[in-house]
């Protein structure tokens, strides 16, 4: 009876040390696949590391690559102020005859509708563009680029208000558009001088074409006129009312007359057609993003000053000129343009200097040891230039304010970094002399 007791008792342990000892293999057996599992997903992590490493290593040059395009590629604009649609202008700035930076076209829109100003990529038209840009407004810039560069207007190249196209004034152009700033002409006597065909055309055809374009849509245009519509004045200083002394067959008669017919033609248009019309008659300009070796009195002292060379005064040097900053016409052109004023105005700074004294002045600016050279004079070269401005300061309450001497200084700055520049690139510009029979080169 005890041992049949003892024997109930030792299977009953056995069975619990049983179940026991298989539970605790159980465990084992879990906990065995459970280290299996962390370990094969420890060794599957740290592949997909080493994976990504170096997938990462391979993308980083061609992420780098891609900021620098980026960089590249991501232009820094002058600051441009917002204006609404109503404002806002949009600006078509057209190159047109060939020739120099007076020989663009550019249009802009006012107020809801288009102005064109021919010379927008050029001297004068590329800072007019910049001042309508920087007001906010909408500009094309239209170029063939024969002679004009597109640095002058490549600081707004990608800008959203702002594009750039080919084409040349002396074609028909079919745009809708509200006022046209017409400067299309050269302006350097040796390059006027050099093709005086494509001069007339230019100023013919290619303010007939401007006149018609505003005639269609309604526009009003301006006419960038030159002071040598008086060619060389009896009277002194020359107002608005001046008919002028002009020669009609001389060497500068492809350019006088073409711009006092181009005058007459908007005056006919005004009457016959009711073509709302501005004439700005523009007296010596200069500044940042002149041609150095244009043949302009400026442009061959500064040359020539900063290169060592004699400064080439023609004549005995008594001949006077008027020079005004670019950014004083441009804000006298815009006064213009928006103004009520039909009759021609004078742009110009009544600061009357010999060309004798100009050529002092600028070897002063610029320290240079050059000698002063006396050539022969120049056949058809105005004796005295100087604007009567007092129209343009009781009707547009305009007048020059840039000092001569400030201005002279940031075109001297200018040429200093267009020499270096072009000695970069193996090239050194010479003053150019006019193309006359004669050899001989004037002062304009």
């Amino acid at each position: 009876m005890v041992s049949k007791a003892l024997l109930r008792l030792v299977s009953a342990v056995n069975r619990r040390r049983m179940k026991l000892l298989l539970g605790i293999a159980l465990l084992a057996y879990v906990a065995s696949v459970w280290g299996n599992f962390v370990n094969m997903r420890s060794i599957q992590e740290n592949g997909e590391l080493k994976i990504e490493s170096k997938i990462e290593e391979i993308v980083e040059p061609l992420r780098e690559k891609i900021r620098d395009l980026e960089k590249s590629f991501t232009q820094k604009y002058p600051p441009v102020k917002f204006l609404s649609e109503k404002d806002r202008k949009r600006i078509l700035s057209l190159c047109t005859s060939g020739f120099l930076p007076f020989s663009r076209t550019c249009l802009c829109w006012l107020t809801g509708g288009l102005v064109k100003i021919t010379g927008g990529a050029g001297f004068v038209g590329s800072h007019l563009t910049d001042k309508l840009m920087m007001d906010g407004h909408e500009v094309t810039v239209v170029d063939n680029f024969f002679t004009g560069r597109k640095r002058n207007v490549e600081h707004w190249i990608g800008h959203e208000n702002f594009e750039l196209i080919n084409h040349d004034v002396v074609e028909p152009l079919y745009i809708e558009v509200d006022q046209i700033y017409h400067l299309a002409s050269p302006a350097s006597p040796p390059n006027y001088m050099y093709n005086p065909i494509k001069t007339l055309k230019t100023n013919t055809i290619g303010t007939l074409n401007m006149l018609g374009l505003a005639k269609r849509v309604g526009a009003r245009l301006l006419l960038a006129s030159t002071s040598e519509v008086y060619g060389d004045p009896e009277v002194h200083p020359q107002s608005e009312d001046y008919w002028g002394h002009v020669n009609p067959i001389g060497p500068r008669a492809c350019y006088d007359e073409g711009k006092r017919v181009a005058e007459t033609m908007c005056y006919a248009y005004m009457k016959q057609e009711g073509v709302e019309v501005r004439v700005a008659r523009i007296f010596n300009t200069f500044g940042p993003r002149m041609h150095m070796n244009d043949g302009r009195v400026v442009s061959n002292f500064i040359l020539q000053a900063l290169q060592g060379e004699p400064l080439t005064v023609y004549g005995s040097g008594s001949q006077t000129r008027a020079f005004q900053y670019v950014s004083d016409l441009v804000n006298g052109l815009v006064a213009l343009m928006n103004s009520n004023v039909s009759s021609p105005v004078n742009l110009g700074n009544p600061e009357e200097h010999t060309i004798l004294e100009f050529a002092q002045l600028i070897k002063s600016l610029v320290g240079s040891g050059s000698e002063i050279q006396f050539l022969s004079e120049a056949q058809d070269d105005p004796q005295k230039r100087k604007p009567d401005i007092r129209k343009a300061k009781m009707m547009l309450a305009w007048e020059p304010v840039v000092p001569l001497e400030e201005g002279l200084n940031k075109a001297i700055h200018y040429f200093r970094k267009e020499l270096e520049y072009q000695a970069n690139n193996q090239y050194i510009p010479k003053p150019k002399p006019a193309r006359i029979k004669k050899g001989r080169t004037r002062h304009n």
